[in-house]
């Protein structure tokens, strides 16, 4: 992902909420979902990276996999522009990781721009929420007993 250039007011240029979504088998770039938001009328970015971690419900995690429905990009698209069409979020990027994945990977990225921190904070924590409770992506948890287990995220 690359940012867009900013018009002379220091809104990306499209003259509307900025949003990204992507579902990718590439890993992700938090700094560069923080750079697609960025807006000069922007007193706060707020961030947020989910990476996969070594335990799930106390067995120990060896790796993942994370496989995509056809629609999961779109789906993730209608989450940001909700989240961007609020009256204070300037813009939103977010994007899923699909295929294999490694603890410490990046599964999720997200950035949201606003005026004030707070509304940064709650706008970013609705994307998230939005995002896992919607996307159609399920997971695939390889145990260190050798065991695995599907979840569906939806």
């Amino acid at each position: 992902m690359t940012a867009s250039t900013a018009d002379a007011s220091g809104r990306l240029a499209d003259h509307g909420p900025t949003t990204f979504g992507e579902v990718t088998d590439r890993p992700l770039d938090l700094a560069a979902h923080e750079a697609a938001v960025a807006d000069r009328r922007a007193g706060a970015v707020v961030s947020f990276q989910g990476v996969v971690r070594d335990h799930d419900h106390g067995r120990a995690v060896t790796s993942l996999e994370y496989e995509g429905h056809p629609s999961a990009e779109r789906v993730l698209r209608e989450v940001a522009a909700e989240i961007a069409a609020e009256p204070d979020v300037y813009a939103v990027a977010v994007s899923h990781r699909i295929g294999p994945l490694a603890i410490g990977d990046v599964a999720l990225a997200a950035a949201v721009s606003t005026a004030h921190r707070a509304a940064a904070f709650a706008a970013c924590a609705r994307l998230v929420d939005e995002v896992k409770a919607r996307l159609p992506i399920w997971k695939r948890q390889v145990f260190a007993d050798g065991t695995e287990e599907w979840v569906n995220c939806p």
